[in-house]
């Protein structure tokens, strides 16, 4: 069997003003649109270190089935997909603040609720948390962990709404909107993920606003990247036996790299095919299970590259 073809990069120079973001290229056109093409770059440690068969197709088709459900409850920034892996969109002017919304006590960074409740923080983010919660418990209500958005690669810096609004990041009222969409949104990811038998812990949105200072949603939402997903059938007896959650485990590649040198400062050594394979097999089964949709690949042999410039040659 043919081995499917990654999509490590996408520059395309017939199309204006191109940025290479850590997985997505971006071009804006004269008109006010956007086009972001979703590679199969795997961001960590820094640097892009592997491309992953379909991960980009997973990334924007998992955005596609979120933005269609919540269009409802929050307008957002897509107009058309002419490629499985490329989003038009207007563009926006994206505000300096990420909205991040967790029902869980949960996370890994240094900013994350579990990191700071366990060495002995219970206010953070402007909200206060009881004593007594267990990793990964669900929160008495989800809440808003707002961080400080780096756009000059820095890293986020946690937030409240009192700093966001002392600081002038956002107005009252876009701080109000933004709230408001950001709880609804992940009320009804919550709901349709209990439908596919998950459990959508928290996640992460961005919003921007148009030419006519409308706030819309931006970027992606709810996709394996931006959110953290659990098996809801074996949580309660996972959490009963203080493990860990069962999730869609996709750092087969960070796990086998940090295991053999130090990715900040070596060069990385050959990564498996298997392992890629493996990854790959992960991004497709969680797209089929969050959506519950069949994953369509696309025809086999052809570059993905050819197959989206074709796609695009109108915006020429």
């Amino acid at each position: 069997m043919t081995e499917p073809l990654a999509l490590e990069a996408a520059f395309i120079p017939e199309l204006p003003n191109y940025y290479r973001g850590k997985v997505r290229e971006n071009y804006d056109l004269p008109d006010g649109r956007r086009i972001l093409i979703s590679t199969d770059r795997l961001s960590a440690f820094d640097r892009a270190i592997a491309a992953i068969p379909h991960k980009g197709q997973v990334l924007t088709q998992t955005a596609r089935h979120w933005f269609e459900q919540t269009v409802d409850i929050c307008p957002n920034h897509v107009l058309e997909y002419p490629d499985p892996n490329v989003v038009v969109g207007k563009r926006l002017d994206i505000l300096p603040v990420e909205i991040v919304v967790r029902g869980y006590l949960a996370g890994t960074t240094g900013t994350s609720i579990l990191t700071l409740y366990k060495q002995g923080q219970r206010a953070m983010y402007g909200v206060t948390l009881p004593d007594g919660l267990r990793d990964n418990e669900r929160l008495p209500e989800a809440i808003i962990t707002p961080t400080s958005k780096a756009f000059d690669g820095g890293h986020d810096e946690p937030l409240s709404a009192a700093q966001i609004l002392e600081e002038g990041l956002l107005t009252r009222e876009q701080w109000d909107t933004v709230s408001r969409y950001a709880l609804a949104l992940f009320a009804r990811g919550q709901a349709l993920a209990a439908e596919r038998g998950l459990i959508l812990a928290d996640t992460k949105y961005e919003f921007g606003t148009d030419a006519d200072g409308t706030i819309l949603l931006a970027d992606e939402i709810h996709t394996p990247d931006s959110s953290r997903y659990w098996m809801a059938g074996s949580y309660a007896a996972r959490f009963a036996a203080g493990e860990k959650p069962d999730s869609f485990d996709k750092d087969f590649v960070r796990n086998w790299v940090v295991a053999r040198c130090d990715p900040y400062k070596e060069e990385l050594p050959p990564i498996p095919a298997e392992l890629i394979a493996q990854t790959t097999a992960v991004y497709v089964r969680a797209y089929e299970t969050i959506t519950g949709q069949t994953f369509d690949p696309p025809p086999a042999g052809e570059p993905p590259l050819e197959r989206i410039r074709r796609n695009l040659a109108r915006f020429f």
